[in-house]
């Protein structure tokens, strides 16, 4: 007989991780294109401007899919949740 257990899943926790994934996308193309990936983020998310985003493997297009504050949000509850 199979277990009738009905699995719940958080829509919020499940769009943070997809967020936390492109920001590590992104990251890491900034780096390998030979940025600072953490200033060229910190500038984007401050101005908004996708200039400070590499358009290398689409990752200007991927940051630009999430919402800034998002971002901020996302990083800011994980950095509390860590302390």
């Amino acid at each position: 007989m199979k277990d009738s257990t009905t699995t719940v899943y958080n829509v919020e926790e499940f769009q943070d991780e997809l967020i936390k994934a492109t920001l590590k996308e992104v990251y890491d193309i900034l780096e390998e294109r030979g940025y600072n990936p953490i200033n060229q983020l910190i500038g984007y998310i401050m101005s908004g401007d996708p200039g400070y985003i590499s358009s290398h493997k689409d990752a200007r297009k991927k940051i630009r899919a999430v919402e800034r504050n998002k971002i901020v949000e996302v990083l800011l509850r994980d950095y509390m949740d860590k302390n």
